[in-house]
């Protein structure tokens, strides 16, 4: 009787023990996906990362090459006493705080109350998600016209009862009315989220809280929320991220206006380098901006989402 041998297939064999110049195949082949999404990457995120970091030290108009007038660390010592700064810093707190104690319960509650079986809940989830396809250039045109003081739609609405407002005009207003323009924006963005986390949610656990005697608040409390944590984490997250950042909506609506009352680190930073030709001063706004969002972003997910992160980490290992 004959035995046959079969050599093993090279795609079943260990990556150290297949022939070296498939492996080098296989490696040509992810460098040449790669490289790619790298070269842009360098490009377009981590050189002008530090073309800023390198102009920040400089006083420099941004004209006649490169920069020569090399003044340390007067730009951040600079920006750290001015008032101008302290002021957007406020507003950043504000916002974030609006955004995370209004906006996103908002989101959150409309997502409870689509999942659950109504006519037309297709419609509603469309007209609540349709504002946050809408580019911020034509949010703030829009809401331009509708809060204008003089003929907006706004002030015809609330004049029924007798009230008028300024909004974008009256420095005590204008940051409120603002939030209103994110949250109508943004909010259906997280309520998709939200929504999404819920569909998620095995219908045997809620199934089997009602059936321990659990109903309405109690299973959202004990049972929905807690499985949404993740959910949730990721969503204020996102809003976070994208407060620190804000410039479009703010600068056409109202161009951090009145007498700064409006104004962020961005609007900020673009008015000193293109406004005034700072651009040495601007980059250390840059600077401080992006150094916020590492800070917040690092933080974040060691002292939050470590348990989400860890649980990802494990399942991809299960999976393995």
């Amino acid at each position: 009787m004959t035995t046959v041998t079969r050599r093993p297939e090279a795609a079943t064999l260990p990556a150290a023990a297949r022939p070296p110049r498939k492996r080098g195949r296989g490696l040509l082949t992810i460098a040449l996906f790669v490289l790619p999404a790298l070269v842009l990457f360098l490009l377009l995120v981590v050189a002008p990362i530090l073309v800023a970091i390198y102009a920040s030290g400089f006083k420099w108009n941004g004209f006649g090459g490169l920069p020569t007038d090399f003044i340390g660390f007067d730009n951040f010592t600079r920006l750290f006493r001015s008032d101008i700064f302290l002021t957007d810093l406020w507003h950043l707190a504000v916002l974030v705080g609006l955004c995370v104690l209004v906006q996103l319960p908002l989101a959150l509650g409309i997502a409870m109350l689509l999942n659950q079986r109504i006519r037309g809940r297709s419609l509603y989830r469309l007209i609540f998600f349709a504002p946050y396809v809408l580019s911020e250039v034509i949010t703030a045109v829009l809401f331009s016209l509708i809060l204008s003081p003089t003929s907006g739609l706004a002030n015809e609405i609330i004049g029924i009862v007798g009230l008028e407002s300024e909004w974008l005009s009256d420095p005590g207003t204008v940051l409120l009315s603002l939030f209103l323009v994110l949250t109508w924006k943004y909010f259906g963005f997280h309520m998709m989220i939200y929504l999404a986390g819920r569909q998620n949610i095995p219908e045997e656990l809620i199934e089997a809280a009602k059936i321990d005697g659990a109903a309405g608040w109690k299973v959202f409390r004990h049972v929905t929320l807690p499985l949404l944590g993740p959910t949730i984490r990721i969503s204020v997250f996102l809003s976070v991220i994208y407060t620190i950042q804000l410039f479009d909506l703010v600068w056409i609506l109202t161009e951090g206006g009145p007498a700064h009352a409006s104004e962020t680190l961005a609007v900020t930073m673009f008015d000193v380098g293109f406004g005034r030709a700072q651009v040495g001063y601007a980059s250390a706004i840059s600077v401080v901006m992006f150094g916020l969002s590492l800070i917040f972003a690092l933080g974040y997910q060691r002292f939050v989402m470590r348990r989400d992160l860890e649980g990802a980490t494990t399942a991809m290992g299960d999976r393995r």
